[in-house]
């Protein structure tokens, strides 16, 4: 499974992008729960942010969800941290 995550505004308006290929992974199935729950709460299009807030853009194998500060769900936060960390 592919997982992407592209973070765009906040203060500075600096874009960051971080990919993990769960393939072979020994945490893979941890990765794929949590993406799918993502997915599964996930609106198709940007919810209302807030000024200087972080919007993110989380796709899994193709299918993209959207996100925006301060409304992201536990799944979405932990997804998105995980993937700053781990895939820059």
């Amino acid at each position: 499974m592919r997982i992407q995550v592209r973070r765009t505004g906040g203060f500075a308006g600096i874009e960051r992008r971080a990919e993990v290929d769960t393939s072979g992974r020994p945490d893979a199935a941890a990765w794929e729960g949590l993406a799918g729950r993502v997915l599964a709460a996930g609106p198709d299009t940007a919810p209302a942010g807030v000024p200087d807030g972080f919007r993110y853009e989380i796709t899994v194998d193709g299918r993209t969800v959207h996100a925006a500060d301060p409304r992201l769900t536990e799944d979405q936060r932990e997804l998105v941290s995980r993937l700053l960390e781990e895939g820059a």
